[in-house]
């Protein structure tokens, strides 16, 4: 069951990682696709920042520029930054991202804040305080890893995020909301759990990035084996909320037999550009985590 490599002809690039290296950890990634241009926002561990590099073909990517760093506050909310979504939407780049204090940590906290921006790569604070704070049993301490959408006929922004323990999450929630700001959660949270009898994910489910295509929202999740084995699949549902099936074809990708994602591979990132299917995802060796580059042509998912 715990297999190496891909599945549902879901291809790793032969030359992964693709961000990493010197800059050390790169992990739990965004990407805008604004056409002639890819936009990659990371979590940059070295820094506690969230960063911005730039491709035409998601493989070759410029320099870091650090979009947002952290914040000193007697709340200690924004020691650290990381697990961004961008949305874009007429001028202006919106970015959800999560603040966390003593990040890793079973007694620390995390909270989701805003930001904006004009270049898609200097972003100002809308507020000092959090958009989102874990409020509700099942969330414990910790809310993470939005995933946000805005929805044209509804005039709402979308949000899918992660919440439970501070080191890894545990489930997946929704909330909608007309500015951004102001978030009401889904009454029937969480959305999306892990399936304790499917021995992949049978841990937890979180990290999601989730997408509309024609009458269905796809979610690429990272399930959990245990807390330090994860692999990634996908899901669909037509109303983003309930009745989510699963491929049959999960997980999707799983670690290495060796390399730069031999013990996990976490927080997947999808985008259909030019005919194909480019998914990218933090992998992890022993601690250190990189980017790594998926393909996958059409549509055939298996649902």
């Amino acid at each position: 069951m715990l297999q190496h490599g891909t599945k549902g002809n879901w291809k790793k690039y032969i030359n992964n990682p693709v961000l990493g290296g010197k800059y050390g950890t790169c992990f739990d990634i965004a990407v805008l696709d604004e056409g002639t241009e890819i936009a990659m926002y990371f979590s940059w561990r070295p820094r506690k920042s969230v960063a911005v590099v730039k491709s035409t073909d998601g493989i070759h990517w410029s320099e870091p520029e650090i979009c947002i760093g952290p914040k000193t506050s007697a709340e200690g909310w924004e020691d650290e930054l990381n697990r961004p979504s961008v949305v874009k939407k007429g001028n202006t780049y919106y970015m959800w991202y999560t603040g966390q204090y003593k990040a890793g940590e079973a007694d620390g906290t995390s909270h989701i804040f805003c930001a904006v921006s004009t270049d898609g790569i200097h972003f100002e604070r809308v507020d000092d305080k959090p958009v989102l704070y874990p409020q509700e049993p099942w969330e414990k301490a910790a809310v993470m890893c939005p995933s946000v959408l805005w929805d044209e006929e509804t005039s709402q922004y979308k949000m899918w995020y992660s919440a439970g323990e501070q080191y890894e999450p545990n489930a997946i929630g929704y909330a909608e909301s007309p500015d951004g700001l102001v978030w009401k959660k889904f009454t029937g949270n969480p959305v999306f759990c892990a399936e304790p009898d499917t021995e992949w994910e049978q841990h937890k489910a979180a990290g999601c990035q989730v997408l509309k295509k024609d009458e269905y929202y796809y979610m690429f999740y990272i399930g959990y084996h245990n807390e330090d084995y994860a692999q990634i699949g996908i899901a669909r549902s037509r109303s983003g909320m309930t009745g989510w099936e699963r491929s049959s074809y999960n997980p999707i990708i799983a670690p290495g037999e060796d390399g730069f994602d031999s013990c996990a591979c976490y927080k997947p990132f999808a985008v259909f550009k030019d005919g194909k299917w480019l998914l990218w995802y933090n992998g992890r060796n022993g601690t250190l985590e990189q980017i790594g580059l998926v393909t996958h042509d059409g549509y055939d998912f298996a649902f």
